[in-house]
């Protein structure tokens, strides 16, 4: 049954050779990589508004510079990531450009910060979704976290689908938001020539005085932002997921992105302050600016479900990302080897699922709220962004290909700009953004925990032809027995086409039982030896274990290895299980750590 509602919320296991089928071009590709980046633009000029709405109103006007400096900076980092692409065809983005050039801990800040904000990048895009439909619906608010949660389950479910799959789907909502920003902007601009908005509407204009703004409160809106970058750089570690030419593919993309998130975040920035919108708890910037645009009619629906459906949907570009820069760290030996297995549908399921687990535990542990999150978010996302501008400065200073100057001062500029952007985060939203310091270096020592372990087993593993492997000239077979019945006589008649050297082990609880067993046994299987054991506690795991240590200390002075054969009985039924002890259960797992001592278990299978 678990097999069936696996195939129908799946799919049926797609063949090894069917990879190159799941490989994105430019539309898709900018469908599921760049939601994230395009969806902070219903979420980027709202943080503005916030950080400014604790002078009054009438700073607002700060918005606009604002936003064109976070163009400016949008700018340098297309130009900075396109050069990555190029220069690391096959991904990895900032940990790989990071590890290559900075040295292993700073790859591993980098790779462990972007893990981070994958996860992050799922909990306030689902967050911001809900926050969205709720302001739509304002009787589902008290809902906000189980809306949540369930929107991460379904969008987990079709990343397991495959990457192709789930990029027709996203392609719609996407594509339906971006031409829903349009309609909306544009519409907006049309009012505005034509005298339909009312004067009384608009803020102070732009460049009147405002009592009390300060640079740091400025650089604090500057930050809040910035948050409308993140997502740029999920292309550069997903470039094996392009169709060929990958590097161009995926160049072509980011430019893509990049125009289309510039265009998008300017026209809502504007649009709020000319109709004077002030942020609301209850209500989102973009859901305020269509109601004034349309009215309350089926356009305000239409713009508000297609914004609502991309701040759910960009949870994918997460989806899309984290598995991959998992698989790149597995490879490296920093994180479990699972990241680098391939599900029935042909991507890193594991990964998919780890991040949709880690995902809801974020979104139930903040209760929903979106506000919590984003600085972390940012900052998970500024530190791998200054240290892959760096890691690239110093790869052209190495090795000064042509055009180096040029490629040097993009990736300088990116780096410093990022690396101010970064400062202010820690300055301003320190109190908000304190735990970096703390997990982040936890997350760099579990990765080099992992790797220790990785070498030592491989080191352990490695054959030696100066250290030849200790000869086997026996085998001693131990069975546990509870009485005389098939599952019994079945082992015993195994172990007895394995070795002549065989010791059935019963544990008896009185003497009387001892006598009445060893009687029997010794009509039933008289070749094979019987001992028996008294447990005065009532315990069949200490006696056994204790005679098993002593036949594997003898056995071990004449290169003869000790088996422990387990009898197993196997119920028709799962349910059956429940009725019978699982004995057979603790000694294996208790044996399982004896370092010479082999564990065997032979099944009987009932069948009623």
């Amino acid at each position: 049954m678990l097999s069936s509602i696996k195939r129908f919320l799946i799919g049926r296991p797609l063949k090894s050779a069917a990879l190159g089928e799941q490989k994105l071009n430019i539309l898709k590709a900018l469908a599921i990589l760049s939601s994230d980046a395009l969806s902070s633009v219903a979420y980027g000029t709202e943080q503005i508004l916030i950080v400014l709405a604790t002078i009054s109103v009438i700073a607002f006007w700060y918005s606009i510079p604002i936003a064109i400096g976070v163009l400016f900076l949008l700018a340098a980092l297309i130009i900075s990531y396109r050069q990555i692409i190029f220069s690391y065809p096959h991904g990895g983005g900032a940990y790989v450009v990071s590890k290559e050039n900075l040295g292993e801990n700073a790859g591993l800040i980098a790779g462990g910060s972007l893990l981070v904000d994958y996860i992050l990048t799922v909990a306030v895009s689902v967050s911001a979704g809900t926050d969205a439909i709720t302001s739509a619906f304002p009787a589902l608010h008290p809902h906000t976290v189980p809306i949540a949660c369930v929107l991460v389950v379904l969008i987990t479910i079709l990343n397991l689908r495959g990457l192709t799959e789930s990029a027709t789907i996203l392609a719609y909502p996407v594509y339906l938001f971006v031409l829903a920003l349009f309609i909306l902007i544009g519409v907006g601009i049309f009012k505005i020539l034509t005298g339909s908005v009312s004067p009384t509407v608009h803020h102070a204009p732009i460049g009147a005085p405002v009592q009390g703004i300060t640079l740091f409160l400025l650089l604090r809106a500057f930050a809040s932002g910035c948050s409308a970058l993140t997502g740029v750089e999920a292309i550069s570690n997903a470039i094996p997921n392009f169709k060929d030419p990958a590097p161009n593919n995926a160049a072509k993309t980011l430019i893509l992105m990049g125009t289309l998130l510039a265009v998008l975040f300017s026209g809502i920035t504007f649009l709020a302050f000319y109709y004077g919108i002030a942020p609301k708890a209850e209500e989102t910037v973009v859901s305020q600016i269509t109601k004034e645009t349309f009215g309350r009619n089926y356009l305000y629906f239409f713009v508000q479900g297609t914004t609502a459906l991309i701040l759910v949907l960009a949870a994918n570009t997460g989806f899309s990302a984290f598995p991959q820069l998992a698989y790149n760290l597995a490879k490296d030996k920093y994180m479990p080897r699972m990241f680098t297995i391939r599900g029935d549908r042909l991507g890193y399921s594991n990964g998919i699922v780890s991040l949709g687990v880690a995902s809801i535990l974020l979104i139930i542990t903040f209760h929903g709220e979106t506000e919590h999150l984003i600085p972390l978010y940012a900052v998970g996302v500024f530190i791998p962004f200054t240290l892959s501008q760096t890691g690239m400065i110093i790869k052209w200073v190495r090795e000064k290909p042509a055009g180096w100057v040029a490629k040097l001062t993009a990736n300088l500029i990116g780096a410093i700009i990022t690396l101010i952007v970064l400062l202010i985060f820690f300055i301003t939203k320190l109190g908000q953004v304190w735990f970096v310091f703390i997990f982040l270096p936890l997350i760099v020592i579990l990765f080099h925990r992992i790797n220790k372990h990785y070498e030592a087993v491989g080191e352990q593993l490695r054959v030696y032809n100066q250290q030849p492997a200790i000869p086997v000239e026996g085998n001693v077979i131990i069975v546990p027995v509870a009485g005389i019945t098939r599952v019994v006589e079945n082992s015993i008649n195994y172990a007895k086409s394995l070795t002549d050297q065989i010791f059935a082990v019963y544990v008896s609880f009185d003497r009387e039982d001892e006598k009445r067993f060893e009687e029997k046994w010794q009509k039933w299987q008289p070749d094979v030896r019987l001992v028996t054991l008294q447990s005065h506690y009532r315990s069949i795991l200490q006696p056994l274990c204790k005679f098993i240590d002593t036949v594997e200390h003898k056995a071990s002075e004449n290169n003869y290895r000790v088996t422990v054969l387990i009898p197993q009985f196997i119920t028709k039924k799962s349910w059956h299980n429940i009725l019978h002890n699982q004995s057979s259960l603790l000694i294996r797992a208790y044996l399982l750590y004896k370092k010479k001592v082999i564990v065997a278990t032979l099944p009987y299978h009932f069948k009623k």
